[in-house]
């Protein structure tokens, strides 16, 4: 049940249906729309709801999906049943377009139905369609719309004998021409021409009595007629008979066409059915994934879990002026099931209660909404809804008296399975009677167990909301220093109107709001100053608790990141432990069997001298072996001169110890070369050092064989061609690639992966954006490549 009627105009719902008719691709879609209607089965809405959640995700899967001639057939169908009726061209050829599309679709469900159940289930509607009505119009009517010359013997032959015509025609009017002009009888810049569907020849109206033929057409200063030559009149009415006859078998092979078609204009109808409806669920998906909207958590329980919920139409507008809608978190449900919302005048009340009813609405059409993926909802019966100015002058109802008529519907009618918004409750008469009414009606809803958003300035209904079960307050935050709104909801406590404090900061005189005070009185007074308080120092716990949250979620990262390393180290340690005991085992047990080795073959050998000093030669140069050895190594320094850098001195860089050359010297910057890569740096970047220290560290780096970052960037090229390789041989690839440029300081890298199917320029930026190195990535300049080439920006 639904209030009052034109509950849509009141909620926005009609900018929505107009927004999702700019996506639809045809008028299927848009008939589709007009039809959308709120709705309480919790499974039709369920179903609605997974379809268009099925297509966001083929939207953002980037998935080939049909996108044209999605057309209505229904009114050639509705030509095509009467017998002995035939279709046009025209017609068959748009036909068989939605056939080819309803075939796409067909084909792109047989892939990946099993992933989109939902939107699979609607094949049911052209399961029996017989697609060899697609071959068969195919074989008749041509890519451009035309009938081929082949669509019957008949008609290829009378085609046929029209070109061989025609080419007679032809020769036989550039004869007659030639001679004509010849002759001077036709005017200087004149040539062959066509009138009444005729091929004649432009003559001088003296001279027309010299050309045996027919006049068709003057000019208009009557200076020059048109004649058809006697010659090719013959010719021309062949022709003219061969189109008759081409014109007569058409009709023949359309006709028959038709009689082909006609069984299946029933399925042809369903199908033109699930054209529409696909068309109307694909424009719902361009609007959710344009909102950001998701498909929340429905629920049997009652309630309304809603966290970062966004007024799509609000949201749109801010975009587009470069601002942002600050979200939404609303909780409703158990013992709080009405909220009562109070805050000064352009705070946000009506904002919020109008965001709440939209997107409750969106859903029960079965429309994606706004929100948190997590966000949880509930469907129910009864939507009511108040707000705005009702005033009736054929009822002679005032605006007070249109609210009560509202108030006398939601009392009746009203049960758990309604939900109700009620803007300024109370407003309209004289605020002691008023709010009075307002707060009986607010208990007997209260007492319906009914859901609902209501907001207000009257004070009673605040006290009444926070003493009885099932109300519970709502305030919209407000900065009271600066006292501005800020947009924020807080359920839980009532909200200040702020009007003392705002006529104040306004500047009215302290003695007119003395007087104002006296007449509130000091009790009321004295409420609005705790209110006014409270939200004080709300808002500075607000802030020193985010502070103390967020220094202690770094704290457990931190703590986090150290067990972890302390961990790593000690696992480690026991490692390299382990593995010097292995191997100093190892080396005593060889030494052990060495030792006893030499003792007894010297016994053995009943200690000859000789042989006694050889093998204790033998065993010394095994202590050698296994004796540590003692390694320093020293890396070269290299000096640095200072000074003023000029052109041609060698630089070292300061952030990586990179070795350049500076090539060119400009304001604040220079161009250097690190061997055969060349870059522009700042100044403040750069040291200048001794050549002959250079060549030391040079020489000192290729000798000790070890890295040396000035030959690696020397080596480096700041180019990756991809080219030629296969997926999986780019990712190791890229990931080097990267990492080496980002080791050097580099910031800018290009990555030639070209364009064919864009599988390799799909799989590198995919790479990329997991990489922390990498700040962006995009297509390289038109002119050096294109799409076919990628930019890679180091941070």
């Amino acid at each position: 049940m639904l209030y009052p009627k034109n509950l849509e105009q009141k909620i926005n719902f009609q900018k929505i249906k107009e927004l999702l008719k700019e996506e639809c691709t045809s008028p299927l879609g848009m008939e589709y729309v007009d039809k959308v209607s709120f709705s309480s089965d919790s499974r039709l809405v369920q179903k609605l709801l997974d379809q268009t959640d099925e297509f966001l995700q083929i939207l953002i899967s980037g998935e080939l999906f049909p996108s044209s001639n999605f057309t209505n057939l229904n009114p050639y169908l509705e030509k095509a049943k009467l017998e002995g009726a035939f279709l046009d061209q025209d017609e068959f050829h748009e036909i068989k377009l939605s056939l080819q599309t309803l075939q796409s679709c067909l084909r792109f469900f047989a892939k990946h139905g099993e992933i989109y159940p939902a939107l699979s289930q609607l094949l049911g509607l052209v399961i029996d369609l017989d697609l060899g009505l697609l071959k068969a119009i195919e074989l008749v009517v041509d890519e451009k719309g035309k009938i081929r010359s082949n669509a019957s013997k008949e008609l290829q032959l009378i085609r046929n004998q029209i070109i061989y015509e025609e080419g007679r025609l032809r020769k036989v009017m550039e004869r007659i021409f030639k001679e004509a002009r010849a002759k001077g009888l036709t005017p200087e810049d004149a040539s062959i021409t066509i009138r009444s569907g005729r091929l004649v020849i432009p003559v001088a109206a003296e001279n027309k009595r010299k050309l045996r033929g027919f006049i068709h057409d003057e000019s208009a200063t009557g200076q020059t007629v048109f004649m058809e030559p006697e010659e090719a009149l013959d010719i021309n009415n062949e022709i003219r008979d061969l189109e008759y006859m081409e014109r007569r078998e058409i009709i023949k092979i359309l006709t028959k066409l038709t009689d082909r078609l006609r069984p299946s204009i029933l399925l042809l109808r369903k199908a033109t059915n699930f054209l529409g409806l696909i068309d109307f669920i694909r424009a719902k998906a361009k609007f959710a994934y344009k909102t950001n909207s998701v498909r929340p958590v429905l629920v049997k329980e009652r309630v309304i879990s809603w966290t970062k919920a966004k007024h799509p139409l609000l949201e749109l507008a801010l975009k587009a002026q470069g601002k942002e809608v600050i979200p939404l978190s609303i909780e409703l449900g158990g013992q709080n099931r009405l909220l009562v919302i109070s805050g000064p005048n352009a705070g946000g009340k009506s904002v919020t209660l109008k965001t709440v009813a939209l997107l409750q609405y969106m859903l029960q059409c079965g429309i994606l909404i706004p929100v948190h993926p997590d966000s949880k909802s509930t469907l129910f019966d009864n939507f009511f809804i108040d707000i705005g100015d009702e005033q009736n002058l054929e009822n002679d109802l005032s605006t007070y008296s249109s609210h009560l008529m509202s108030m006398k519907y939601f009392t009746q009618f009203a049960n758990k399975k309604t939900i109700l918004f009620i803007d300024e409750f109370g407003t309209g008469t004289e605020p002691q009677f008023g709010g009075a009414i307002a707060e009986s009606i607010l208990l007997s809803l209260n007492k319906a167990g009914a859901f609902g958003v209501v907001t207000t300035h009257y004070g009673n209904l605040k006290q009444v909301a926070s003493k009885n079960q099932g109300l519970v307050n709502g305030a919209m935050r407000y900065d009271v220093e600066k006292l501005e709104p800020l947009y924020q909801l807080e359920i839980g406590k009532p909200g200040s109107s702020f009007a003392l404090e705002i006529a104040s900061k306004i500047g009215i005189s302290n003695e007119i709001l003395g007087y104002a005070k006296a007449q509130i009185g000091e009790d009321r007074v004295r409420y609005d100053r705790l209110l006014t308080k409270l939200e004080n120092e709300k808002n500075q716990y607000a802030e020193l608790l985010k502070e103390v949250t967020d220094k202690d979620k770094l704290l457990k990262i931190r703590l986090k990141e150290y067990n972890e390393l302390k961990e790593s180290l000690e696992q480690t340690k026991k490692r390299y432990i382990q593995e010097a005991k292995q191997e100093a085992k190892q080396l005593l047990d060889e030494t052990n069997k060495r030792i006893e080795s030499t003792i007894r073959e010297i016994k053995e050998g009943k200690a000859e001298k000789e042989k006694t000093l050889l093998l204790r030669k033998e065993l010394e140069s095994f202590k050698e072996k296994v004796k540590p050895e003692k390694q320093v190594i020293k890396d070269p320094e290299v000096k640095v001169l200072g000074g003023k850098i000029e052109t041609g001195d060698w630089v070292r860089l300061k952030d990586n110890g990179a070795i350049a050359q500076v090539l060119q010297l400009k304001s604040k910057e220079a161009d250097i070369a690190i061997g055969e890569l060349k870059s522009t740096v700042k100044l403040n970047r750069l040291e200048k050092i001794s050549n002959t220290q250079l060549k030391k560290e040079q020489k000192s780096s290729s000798s000790k064989g070890g890295f040396s970052t000035t030959q690696k960037m020397m080596d480096f090229s700041s180019n990756l061609d991809l080219r030629g390789k296969r997926g999986e041989e780019v990712l190791p690839l890229i990931q080097n690639f990267v990492d080496e440029g980002n080791m050097l300081g580099l910031k800018d890298l290009r990555i030639v992966h070209g364009k064919g199917d864009g599988i390799l320029r799909e799989i590198t930026r995919n790479l990329l954006r997991t990489m922390p190195p990498v700040k962006k990535a995009e297509d390289e300049h038109a002119d050096r490549g294109g799409a076919g080439v990628t930019l890679v920006t180091l941070k």
